[in-house]
């Protein structure tokens, strides 16, 4: 993975208000995510009567399937007709999220919220990033993606957290998703205030860029990871006796050490080079997958959350970065659309995985932790 950035357009050394205006509506974007991190679960098992297993998986792989091929779409779309106009279009199909999961009266409407959520998260999430890459300088662009994640991960760290807390005292829905309605529309609104950053190309063409494999590879391995955690932390949390609010302590400090990380290891890769901080950062993952399937008590899977947010918080902002150095500015968005498409369908993966473990939960996220590794060796020398 090449550590030299490509050379950009000239870009005023300060960061413009509009970038700082993109960071807090992916604040947003993300907490469409956490939406649904705590409460969708123990909704499908105890509201829809779902057995562990893929009828319960579906969920997290129709969001997953969904985002990656959009992202593959958005980034082409964006080089086309423009960033703006793109992120426009993902809040409208975020809106009738959240009222679907109020209203749906069978586990069909659920996974109909999901792949709208897909959608909404690989125009959204892909054009905050897009643009506040293209507001920074080169010699910025690990802070650019750091500061994006941070925001991101930051709101599906919140609303986790907070839903758990609304479910634990009032029930599974609506209540919950009333934040959600919040949320969808505060951003499409704020959108309407962000500028175009970057001309249109209407000569982009969709197809695979040269040099986002590697990077690719290893964010398909990361994200096959979060969709398995995603989907069995909160049951592996309930089999062993922890209540809704305990579940969202867990499923929110991994996502919040992640953001947190992501601003101070996206900067850290501009002046150290990518690759050394992503394979630490691949190696804590592995890590707290093992951690996270053998731990007994509270205290112990909140020390794996804090080490799987870590190794994660390294990996994400870096790979991005890692990315955009490889390409010119005119295709870069198409770049990043084909490393999103195979990074996101790894939550797919990571679902079919956690449906086909789970017998056997522990052993399967522990199991994926021991892959992590291998892959991390057999990349060693193309990082």
């Amino acid at each position: 993975m090449a550590d030299a950035a490509v050379t950009s357009e000239p870009r005023p050394r300060r960061l413009p208000r509009a970038f700082w205006l993109l960071a807090l509506i992916n604040l947003l974007v993300g907490g469409m995510v956490g939406l649904e991190r705590t409460v969708v679960p123990a909704l499908g098992a105890e509201v829809f009567g779902l057995a562990q297993g893929g009828a319960l998986a579906a969920f997290v792989i129709s969001f997953g399937a969904s985002k990656a091929v959009f992202n593959l779409f958005a980034g082409a779309l964006a080089d086309r007709i423009g960033r703006r106009r793109v992120l426009l279009l993902g809040w409208l199909l975020g809106l009738p999220v959240p009222l679907l999961l109020i209203w749906a009266p069978t586990w069909s409407w659920v996974i109909a919220a999901n792949v709208l959520l897909g959608i909404n998260q690989a125009l959204t999430w892909s054009m905050t990033v897009n643009m506040m890459v293209d507001l920074a300088p080169a010699t910025k662009r690990g802070l650019a993606a750091g500061v994006n994640e941070f925001a991101g991960y930051l709101g599906v760290s919140l609303l986790a957290f907070l839903t758990g807390l609304v479910a634990a005292a009032t029930g599974l829905r609506p209540e919950p998703f009333y934040l959600g309605i919040g949320v969808s529309v505060l951003g499409l609104l704020l959108s309407l205030l962000v500028p175009e950053t970057a001309p249109a190309s209407p000569g982009a063409r969709l197809g695979w860029v040269r040099g986002v494999g590697v990077p690719s590879l290893l964010g398909g391995a990361t994200n096959l990871k979060d969709g398995l955690v995603w989907l069995a932390l909160p049951l592996m949390m309930a089999a062993r006796g922890f209540d809704l609010a305990q579940v969202g302590l867990v499923a929110g400090t991994y996502p919040l050490v992640w953001a947190a990380g992501q601003v101070v290891f996206g900067p850290l890769s501009d002046k150290v080079g990518r690759r050394r901080v992503v394979l630490p950062g691949m190696l804590l993952q592995g890590v707290g997958l093992v951690l996270l399937g053998l731990a007994p008590t509270l205290t112990a899977l909140l020390v794996a959350a804090v080490v799987l947010g870590l190794g994660t918080g390294m990996v994400y902002p870096t790979l991005i970065a890692a990315v955009a150095d490889r390409v010119p500015s005119t295709s870069r968005a198409t770049a990043l659309g084909v490393y999103r498409f195979v990074r996101d369908g790894g939550y797919a993966l990571g679902a079919i995985v956690a449906a086909v473990g789970f017998g056997a939960l522990p052993s399967a996220i522990v199991g994926v932790g021991v892959a992590l590794f291998v892959l991390t060796v057999a990349t060693w020398n193309e990082v």
